[in-house]
């Protein structure tokens, strides 16, 4: 479809930079407003964790409809996408999910709120995503890619059940069951109407990023990835473009980083919310420099975050996305509650909220 769009002077990729910056503003802004954050539904303060999850999963109602229609429609597909490979690197997505769960515990954010956070001039956010994109790169091509391939060639063969959809009722039926049961909750999760909305709104970037990149930019001499909302590989991939940028390309995911991190920082200047902020204490350095290295590490293993996996990986019907979706929030809760019975590193049950909250 590309060709068609009359790009002279570009080519797929270029423009796929300028789409993915437009989704990250997006995304940026909504989030900062919103204070979109999966942790924060799993182990956040308990008088918000109930409307916090509500948030996210209107977003995961909107996102889910929103994918499968355009999949019904016949715009994109998944067939070929890993997210359906037909063996599924079980113990991978379990100790990857796990350890990022624990991660995002330990530096009280998931991958994507600390861009967020970064925006709104949280430096310890910038450092954990730093830090958290070393870590997936060593994970992905460096030090640490045996360990990867070891412990993801071990594998479950599913063949077509590799999806919801290979299931009875099919894709419609389980696509169904997800958007009521999610939008259920997020109507009863006590959220004005105002916030809803944003979650909604951040739910259809899922889709408007699936079908820009698998449609709209979709050109056979000259292909680009098929990509939705993730922060793992377009972090590792956006710290490396910006020291190599003459011999890495930037992408989708470069786009989107820059755009999240713009997008935050512009509505948090406008609404006043932007404050610096650094670590307290040497201890608190190390916890949140260890969550980095986890979540980097986690989140290649598990084959994405709260956002590639969850949020852009769930709407795809991926059995292996689920399971990702499922250990994340099993570390993240196991990781809480550890920490709130040892009191282990200044932690408490329900602390009072820091800039990465």
């Amino acid at each position: 479809m590309f060709e068609s769009l009359g790009f002279e002077n570009w080519g797929p990729r270029e423009v796929s930079v300028v789409f993915g910056l437009i989704v990250g503003l997006a995304f940026g802004a909504l989030a900062e407003a919103t204070r979109f954050c999966l942790r924060r539904g799993l182990v956040g303060p308990r008088a918000e964790r109930r409307p916090a999850l509500g948030l996210w999963l209107m977003a995961l109602a909107v996102a889910v409809a929103g994918t499968q229609g355009a999949v019904a429609l016949g715009w994109i597909g998944f067939a070929d996408h890993r997210f359906l490979a037909p063996d599924l690197p079980v113990v991978a997505i379990l100790a990857g999910g796990l350890m990022f769960g624990a991660g995002m515990v330990l530096t009280r954010g998931c991958a994507s709120r600390l861009t967020v956070l970064a925006g709104t001039g949280n430096l310890r956010a910038v450092t954990v995503l730093l830090v958290f994109a070393i870590a997936a790169h060593a994970a992905m091509k460096g030090v640490l890619s045996p360990l990867r391939e070891a412990v993801s060639g071990v594998t479950l063969g599913l063949g077509d059940l590799a999806a919801l959809g290979g299931l009875p009722g099919g894709a419609a039926a389980w696509s169904a069951l997800l958007v009521a049961g999610a939008g259920a909750y997020a109507l009863r999760s006590g959220n004005r109407p105002a916030v809803l909305a944003g979650g909604a709104l951040i739910g259809a970037l899922v889709p408007l990023a699936w079908v820009g990149t698998g449609l709209v930019l979709l050109d056979e001499f000259d292909p680009i990835a098929f990509e939705g909302l993730s922060f793992t590989q377009p972090a590792a991939d956006t710290l490396f473009w910006t020291v190599a940028s003459s011999s890495i390309p930037a992408g989708f995911g470069t786009g989107l980083i820059g755009g999240v991190l713009a997008g935050a920082a512009a509505l948090s200047l406008i609404a006043g919310r932007f404050r610096w902020q650094s670590f307290a204490t040497p201890r608190e350095t190390g916890r949140y420099l260890a969550g980095g290295a986890l979540m980097g590490v986690g989140g290649v293993l598990a084959g994405g975050c709260t956002v590639g996996a969850g949020l852009a990986g769930v709407p795809t019907l991926s059995v292996a996305a689920i399971l990702a979706l499922s250990s994340i929030a099993a570390g993240a809760v196991a990781t809480h509650r550890a920490l709130e019975r040892r009191a282990t590193y200044g932690y408490r049950a329900d602390p009072v909220l820091t800039p990465a909250e």
